[in-house]
């Protein structure tokens, strides 16, 4: 197979879609907002990515039904006031190291691009690596001052000389940016220790204030809860191969997003 491969599953025509990414990150925050999103919202997958770049591994259901390590990408159409269209970007890993982060980032970046993507937003936690909170801030970052202004509008707080955005939700910013695409990163406040259902329903209320759209999150503490333990699961698994891999070095792939 090639490095990265994508299956498409259905030819559909979008209008200047806005492009979300949601991958698995510290807290799986942004990964549990997105496939909420994408349920609530009845969202339609037409897309497959698969790399070797991914984790060697499948992973095991309760079931015993093996499901390969894959991303996945969603369209919805004419949602919301504004009748917006949006690609959303999820998956089960992220690429295992820095050449395979920036081999899935550019290879999906181009293909989205194809729609006619006209923005980015990319979604995760921060750490803080304290108790959890009943109110999670909402912190941001934009590739450009307008951006920066609408998340201010949102009443999220701008994360400013705090380090970076490692992962995809930095690269598909970053790759982005350099073609005149841009966007912004929502992090959710989280101690970083568990799936954090409200970490991931504060993004996602902020993320409906900027799209202008509906999202009922009722829900979302019962998906945390069906997912916790497929994702913690594969997220040991993952850490184990980068442990063996680097010497214990956990620090090249701390993902925010």
């Amino acid at each position: 197979m090639n490095p990265t491969e994508i299956n498409i599953l259905e030819e559909v025509e979008l209008d200047n879609p806005i492009f979300i990414e949601a991958l698995p990150g510290i807290g799986h925050v942004g990964k549990l907002a997105a496939d909420h999103m994408i349920d609530e919202l009845e969202a339609t997958k037409f897309a497959e990515i698969y790399s070797y770049y991914y984790p060697p591994q499948v992973f095991i259901g309760e079931d015993g039904i093996i499901k390969n390590m894959i991303n996945e990408l969603y369209y919805l159409k004419d949602i919301g006031e504004d009748n917006i269209d949006l690609i959303i970007l999820v998956g089960n890993t992220q690429g295992l190291s820095p050449e395979g982060q920036f081999e899935l980032c550019s290879e999906t970046l181009e293909f989205v691009k194809g729609y006619g993507v006209s923005k980015i937003f990319t979604l995760g936690g921060m750490a803080t690596g304290q108790q959890t909170s009943e109110n999670p801030k909402v912190y941001g970052a934009a590739t450009c001052e307008e951006n920066i202004e609408s998340l201010k509008e949102a009443e999220i707080e701008i994360r400013s000389n705090d380090g970076g955005i490692v992962g995809a939700s930095g690269l598909f910013l970053g790759l982005g940016m350099r073609q005149g695409i841009h966007g912004s990163c929502l992090m959710g406040e989280t101690p970083g220790f568990f799936i954090d259902a409200e970490a991931a329903r504060a993004i996602l209320e902020k993320l409906a204030i900027l799209l202008n759209i509906e999202v009922n999150t009722d829900k979302l503490e019962e998906r945390a809860e069906e997912t916790r333990e497929m994702l913690i699961k594969a997220q040991q698994m993952e850490q184990d191969i980068l442990n063996k891999a680097a010497g214990n070095d956990r620090d090249d792939l701390r993902y925010i997003g």
